[in-house]
């Protein structure tokens, strides 16, 4: 736990063109954070954002952002320093001031992290070389190819290695924020702050970058949209290959061959993985005995269930609800 006497002092690095929600998101997470946190006598946490120039800068969303220069920043003392990315990443990554600003920040801070492609201005700055690292998944290709020595995770919303963090694309940033406030000040103060920015109830760093419906849906040409819909709206049902061949129109072989080719997965697979995210989510957000929540989501029985979230997720049921649901966190 952070030092309640103490305010510990994030800087957030910015760059023209960069993305508003990388920047943004953090900051709103750590300004959430500090008014959750009780008891304090001084904030939890202040908020720099921190670009070579200083004064605005301006972001790919056409917003503005007021930004402390380099020079005026050297007297500060950061506990965490976030590099957000955006199309100007590579511009930045290629700045020599503002990569040696960043590796000279990252030696005396107590971590280093970066949002989305600003896993690009780390690597640039030698700081995730021999490391596990995420970022967007668009960019994993880029990102092992002029960086061979970082051993890009593609999946992962957000990683933790030797101290260094790194978190998948834009709003995977919010997530990364959400798991150093739950480090600093505990799991409670963090649920309250995901509840009280109405986002997801702190999403596991090895969860997916995509959900399975949404990696579905990108692989597919639209012509499975309707039945990924009701596929989603009716997990307590027969939702067999034979049954999903008759609501696509098709008949059973047809149907299992066209899937797999237009989605990159099999019917199975997919009806599973949507089980386990809806299990996920009253498991989280309701009261509800782990029995009931493995009929309403079309496991049928709890051992099953505790199958699936073993091989999707590593951790049983029950303990996915202590870990993750906001009253375990009394």
């Amino acid at each position: 736990m952070i030092d309640p006497a103490r305010t510990k002092d994030i800087a957030i690095l910015g760059f023209p063109d960069a993305q508003l929600l990388d920047i943004a998101g953090p900051a709103q997470v750590f300004a959430s954070a500090s008014e959750q946190a009780e008891g304090r006598a001084v904030p939890a946490y202040r908020v720099t954002v921190v670009s070579r120039d200083g004064g605005e800068i301006g972001t790919s969303a056409g917003v503005g952002l007021s930004s402390v220069s380099f020079g005026d920043a050297a007297g500060k003392s950061f506990d965490t320093v976030i590099a957000s990315g955006g199309h100007g990443v590579q511009a930045a990554a290629e700045d020599t001031a503002t990569v040696n600003w960043l590796r000279a920040q990252a030696a005396t801070a107590r971590r280093a992290c970066s949002v989305c492609t600003g896993a690009f201005l780390l690597a640039a700055a030698g700081l995730l070389a021999g490391k596990r690292a995420a970022t967007h998944w668009g960019y994993c290709d880029a990102l092992a190819a002029q960086h061979p020595d970082v051993r890009v995770d593609g999946n992962s919303i957000f990683v933790e290695d030797g101290g260094v963090w790194t978190s998948a694309g834009v709003t995977a940033g919010i997530d990364l924020s959400l798991a150093l406030v739950e480090a600093d000040l505990g799991r409670r103060v963090a649920l309250q702050t995901a509840q009280r920015l109405v986002v997801f109830m702190k999403r596991p760093g090895g969860q997916a970058q995509f959900s399975s419906i949404l990696a579905a849906q990108l692989s597919d040409t639209g012509d499975f949209a309707d039945l990924h819909a009701w596929m989603a709206d009716n997990l307590a049902a027969d939702l067999r290959v034979e049954r999903l061949a008759e609501q696509a129109g098709m008949s059973p072989r047809t149907f299992a061959r066209v899937y797999r080719d237009r989605t990159g997965m099999t019917p199975a697979k997919v009806v599973a993985a949507l089980r386990v995210e809806a299990a996920r989510r009253l498991l989280e957000e309701t009261a509800l005995p782990v029995g009931q929540v493995a009929l309403r989501c079309g496991f049928g029985e709890e051992e099953r269930m505790r199958r699936a979230f073993l091989s999707r997720l590593g951790v049983a049921p029950g303990r996915y609800r202590q870990r993750f649901s906001l009253d375990a966190a009394e």
